[in-house]
C-alpha cells in the first residue's frame, strides 16, 4: 500500500506500518482527525444518491421512456459553455458531499451488503463510490439557472483505492465523503474517503481517487468544466498532487509493455524464472517443470459471463460502471481465494480505465487471472469484454487490477509463454507502484467548514 495511504489510515498511535499491507493495531480516534457526528453536515442517504443523479440529469426511472428522456436532453445544448473561461470558478467545499450508509441504524439494508463471513461486500462499496464520484462532480458544475445539468459526467478512471482495514462491520454505520480536488479543461479528479462508526466517531477506513470526464448533454463529445479556486496552501497541495497524478499516469502509459520492451532488469527476471523451470534431466528448452511451491499462471484463471439487463443501467442508459467494478472485483476475489486457499482481503485497487461504455443487452465476459504473487500478496488482473447478442466480435471495455492479501503465504506464480511473462511483469509493476514513496503528504483530512486540514 502507498505510504501516503498508510499515513491517512494509521490506526495506531500515529505510527506507520512499513512496507505494503493493511494497517493494524488498536484504534485511537482522538489521534486521527476523524469526523465527529455532531460536527458533520447532514449527509445524503445512500439510497437517494442515484435518485438525485436522475433528477440532475432528467433521466427516467422507466426503461420504456429512456429514449424520450435522452431526446429531451438535446435541448440542453444551449447551456453548454463554449470555453472554460465562461464558467464561474468553484471552491473545493462547493462540491463537498457526505453520504450515509446506515447499516447499524437501518438493519434492513444489511442483507444487500452482507458477506457470508459477516463482513461488508466490498463490491457494493465500489458501486457507492462510483455514484458518489459522479454526484460530487455535478455539484462542482452546478448551474443554478437550469433545472437539469447539460453535462453528462462519466467515470473515466479509478486511479487508486487504498484500504486500511481487513474488513468492515455490517452492524455499524458507514459514511462516505468526497470533493473535487483537481480540474483540467474537461476532466476532474475526485478525492473520496470512507469512515465507519466506532462509538460516537467515524474512523477512516478507505481512501479513493477517481477521475471523471464531462461530456455534452447527449454524451457524444467533451464539455468544459468549472475551474477550481484554491483557498489555502493545503488545497494548493491537493491540486498539485492531482497534477502529479496526471503526469504519473502519462508516464506509466508511455512505458506500457504493450508499447515498449521490458527493461533490462525485467528481462533478466523473466529469463531467470524461465531457467528455474527447465528440467535438469534434459538438455532442452521445451522441457519445463515447476519449482517447489509454485503454480503455472495458466492454471490460475476463472471466467464468468453476465447478461447486461436494464436493471443495471446508469442515468445515461449504459451499464453502470459500479456494477462492472463489483462483478470484476467479486470474480477477482474468488480467483485469489481459490489460488491462495484461504480468505483474501483487498489491499488496493488501481488503474481501472473505462475504455468503452457497455450497452444494455450486451454479453459481458470477465476473465480473471493471478499474474503476480509475493509472500502473502496476490495481484489479480480481470479483463472485461463485451459482445452483442447478434455479433460474435468481442471488444475490450475494462482492465481491472486488484491487490489481495491472503491469510497465509501463497505459492509463486510462473509464466510459460512470452505473453504470460508480460502479464507477470505488468502485475509486478502494479504491485510495486502501490508501495513506492509518497510524493505528497496525505496525513490530513479535509475540513469543509474552514477549508483547512486536520492532522492525523
Amino acid at each position: 500500500m502507498r505510504r501516503a495511504a498508510l499515513r491517512l489510515c494509521a490506526l495506531g498511535k500515529g505510527q506507520l506500518t512499513p512496507g505494503r499491507g493493511l494497517t493494524q493495531g488498536p484504534q485511537n480516534p482522538k489521534k486521527q482527525g476523524i469526523f465527529h457526528i455532531h460536527e458533520a453536515c447532514s449527509p445524503i442517504h445512500v439510497n437517494h444518491v442515484r435518485d438525485k443523479l436522475r433528477e440532475i440529469v432528467g433521466a427516467s426511472t422507466n426503461w420504456r421512456d429512456h429514449v424520450k428522456a435522452m431526446e429531451e436532453r438535446k435541448l440542453l445544448h444551449s447551456f453548454l459553455a463554449k470555453s472554460q473561461d465562461e464558467l464561474p470558478p468553484r471552491r473545493m467545499k462547493d462540491s463537498y458531499i457526505e453520504v450515509l450508509l446506515p447499516l447499524g441504524s437501518e438493519p434492513e439494508l444489511r442483507e444487500k451488503y452482507l458477506t457470508v463471513q459477516n463482513t461488508v461486500r466490498f463490491g457494493r462499496i465500489l458501486e457507492d463510490l462510483d455514484s458518489l464520484g459522479v454526484l460530487t462532480c455535478y455539484m462542482h458544475n452546478k448551474i443554478h439557472s437550469a433545472k437539469m445539468s447539460p453535462l453528462s459526467i462519466v467515470t473515466a478512471l479509478v486511479d487508486k483505492i487504498d484500504m486500511c482495514k481487513k474488513s468492515l462491520s455490517p452492524e455499524q454505520d458507514i459514511k462516505f465523503s468526497g470533493h473535487v480536488s483537481w480540474v483540467g479543461k474537461t476532466s476532474m479528479e475526485v478525492k473520496m474517503q470512507m469512515f465507519q462508526l466506532h462509538g460516537d466517531e467515524f474512523c477512516p477506513v478507505l481512501d479513493a481517487t477517481f477521475v471523471m470526464v464531462a461530456r455534452d448533454s447527449e454524451n457524444k463529445g467533451p464539455a468544459f468544466v468549472n475551474p477550481l479556486i484554491l483557498e489555502s496552501p493545503e488545497e494548493e497541495e491537493l491540486f498539485r498532487q492531482g497534477e502529479l497524478n496526471k503526469g504519473r499516469r502519462i508516464a506509466f502509459s508511455s512505458t506500457s509493455l504493450l508499447k515498449m520492451a521490458p527493461s533490462a532488469e525485467e528481462g533478466t527476471t523473466i529469463h531467470e524464472m524461465f531457467l528455474s523451470t527447465l528440467d535438469p534431466k534434459t538438455i532442452s528448452f521445451r522441457s519445463r517443470v515447476l519449482p517447489p511451491n509454485a503454480v503455472w499462471m495458466e492454471n490460475s484463471k476463472l471466467k464468468s459471463l453476465e447478461i447486461c439487463h436494464p436493471q443495471e443501467r446508469n442515468i445515461f442508459n449504459r451499464i453502470f460502471g459500479g456494477f462492472l467494478m463489483r462483478k470484476a472485483y467479486e470474480l477477482g476475489w474468488a480467483t485469489a481465494c481459490s489460488f491462495g486457499g484461504s480468505r483474501p482481503f483487498v489491499v488496493a485497487v488501481d488503474d481501472i480505465m473505462f475504455q468503452k461504455p457497455v450497452e444494455v443487452g450486451s454479453l459481458l465476459f470477465l476473465s480473471s487471472q493471478v499474474c503476480f504473487t509475493q509472500n502473502n500478496y496476490i495481484q489479480v488482473r480481470v479483463h472485461s469484454e463485451v459482445a452483442s447478442l447478434q455479433e460474435k466480435e468481442h471488444t475490450t471495455t475494462n482492465v481491472f487490477h486488484f491487490t489481495f492479501m491472503s491469510e497465509k503465504e501463497v505459492p509463486l506464480v510462473f509464466p510459460k509463454t512470452y505473453g504470460e511473462s508480460m502479464l507477470y511483469l505488468d502485475g509486478q509493476r502494479h504491485f510495486n507502484s502501490m508501495s513506492g514513496p509518497a510524493t505528497v503528504r496525505k496525513d490530513y483530512l479535509w475540513n469543509p467548514r474552514n477549508t483547512t486540514f486536520v492532522e492525523n
